[in-house]
């Protein structure tokens, strides 16, 4: 049965990661979610269940992250909230540890967008 769900697990990744992208996700966003995938170290149920959360995510970053009209402070602020929308779903999901670190990134890559932004990029 274990190898059932590890084989039924490999699969669905390697959809994921391989069907077209949602309109308006791009390749780049695509990487980002794989990356973090292997950041958190998930096990093979676990990323059946995050991965479709975190690509439902990355093109809704993505719009407030390239949204020229938005002063950076309500970006940080809607980009906090669009990560506490998924909050829930993904701390029964993940290990209490798993989540910290998710935290952790997701600040960082926040911080990183709004530096980038602020530098002319």
């Amino acid at each position: 049965m274990k190898k059932l769900v590890t084989t039924f697990a490999a699969c669905v990744i390697a959809f994921l990661i391989v069907a077209p992208a949602a309109p308006g996700q791009n390749p780049e966003a695509e990487a980002k979610v794989i990356a973090l995938a292997r950041q958190l170290k998930l096990t093979p149920k676990q990323e059946v269940e995050v991965l479709p959360i975190l690509k439902a995510e990355a093109p809704k970053f993505e719009a407030i992250k390239n949204n020229p009209s938005l002063p950076p402070m309500q970006k940080m602020r809607q980009l906090r909230a669009l990560h506490s929308e998924n909050a829930a779903p993904l701390q029964k999901i993940l290990s209490p540890a798993q989540y910290q670190q998710l935290q952790a990134i997701r600040e960082q890559d926040i911080k990183k967008a709004i530096a980038k932004k602020r530098a002319g990029g």
